[in-house]
This record gives structure tokens, C-alpha cells and sequence, in this order.
């Protein structure tokens, strides 16, 4: 069952007029920054949904299919994202960096919404009505789109760190965890866009230094 309208046209009939569909993409990475998107759709597509006929949860289609709809999402739609980079995951933990992954995207809409719908994630303090959706990239089409233009433009940062750190293998794995990234890690050493509070790495810096005091 692909994701619908309901959500969006419910909220529009209750007065809601900018209803703003929300999701994250880099939560699980090793690497590179957690990157949000906020999509509100046209009244067009609010009255035909077919017009982004093939829009689902970003995690079950494959890359070609997520960068032509990522063309038909930001032709139709009002979008913006939000780039929160490995050290302020380190800093202020992975919740609260896919938050404020979430508020900047918001902020840099051309019109703030009035309502939110986001998947699974409550943002505390933002100052309008919001609805977190457990699975809502698969139920609610604002978040799907959400969801593909986030993956789509966290990808091609990756792609663009992978060029910069071709040893990395950033294009192949996006940085995450694969079998790649972990020889890549143990041959050539942690960088400044690893996620040192994360696990992996925290015990490969450990080990390090264990291995050479100061």
C-alpha cells in the first residue's frame, strides 16, 4: 500500500493550510552528517496524488528510482533541508542532532508551516501542532517525499566526501557500517566526518591508544 493523503487532506480540512511532512536520513551512519527534510506539498498534488505517482518510504526504493522522484518532488513541492554534521552528533548526541536537523530544515522554508507530520520524531518546543507517525515514510506521502529528498541529498554529499576521501569508500557505503568502511577505518584511521561517540569508532580510537601511548 503505497503512502496516501489522508493525513495531510484531514489537517487541511480541519484549517490547516501549510502542513508540513517531515523525516531524517544518516541516524544508524558512522559518518557524515544526519540530514532532514521538510516537504509541504501543492494543492495539486493534495487533489492528485498521482502527479508523485511512485513516492514511497526513501529505504524501499532503489537509488535510480529515488533521484527521478526527487526531480518530481522539488518541481511540485515546497522543500528545504537541514545538515547536521559528525561533530555536533558528537556533541549533543544523535536525538538531538536529528532534532535540530529537523528545526533548521523548518526555518528554511520560504513559508513556516502550521502543522507537522514526522515520522516517529516529537520536536519539543516547536511552536505549532505536530503529529509523529510511527512508519509514516510508508503511510503519509509529505514524509516519503520528505524522506527522498533527505536520503537523495545526504547520498550526494557522501558521493562528493567520497571523491575528497576516495580511501573511504564514502560514495559506496554512505557511511555506514559495512565490511568496507571497517578496513577502510582500520588501514587509514578515523576522520574529522566520523562519529567518534559512536561505538565502532569509540573503541577503534581506544584501541589506538592503547596501542600508542603518549
Amino acid at each position: 500500500m503505497p503512502p496516501t493523503v489522508e493525513e495531510e487532506q484531514t489537517l487541511r480540512a480541519a484549517g490547516y493550510t501549510h502542513v508540513a511532512g517531515l523525516d531524517e536520513v544518516g541516524r544508524g551512519c558512522w559518518a557524515g552528517p544526519v540530514v532532514a527534510a521538510a516537504v509541504l506539498l501543492s494543492d495539486a498534488v493534495i487533489a492528485q496524488p498521482s502527479l508523485l505517482a511512485g513516492v514511497d518510504d526513501s529505504k524501499a526504493l532503489r537509488s535510480a528510482q529515488r533521484d527521478n522522484l526527487y526531480g518530481q518532488i522539488t518541481a511540485v513541492s515546497v522543500y528545504a533541508v537541514g545538515i547536521v554534521s559528525a561533530y555536533i552528533i558528537d556533541t549533543h548526541g544523535i536525538l538531538n542532532a536529528t532534532r535540530l536537523a529537523m528545526h533548521i530544515a523548518l526555518l528554511s522554508l520560504p513559508v513556516l508551516p502550521d502543522v507537522l507530520l514526522i515520522d516517529a520524531v516529537e520536536l519539543h518546543g516547536w511552536p505549532c501542532p505536530q503529529r509523529a507517525l510511527i512508519k509514516g515514510d510508508a503511510r503519509c506521502l509529505s514524509i516519503a517525499a520528505a524522506s527522498i529528498v533527505a536520503k537523495v541529498t545526504r547520498d550526494r554529499l557522501m558521493t562528493a566526501l567520497g571523491a575528497h576521501l576516495p580511501r573511504y569508500g564514502f560514495a559506496a557505503h554512505k557511511g555506514y557500517g559495512t565490511v568496507a568502511h571497517q578496513y577502510a577505518l582500520h588501514t587509514h584511521g578515523v576522520t574529522i566526518h566520523h562519529r567518534r561517540s559512536f561505538r565502532p569508532i569509540s573503541r577503534l580510537l581506544a584501541n589506538y591508544e592503547q596501542e600508542n601511548p603518549t
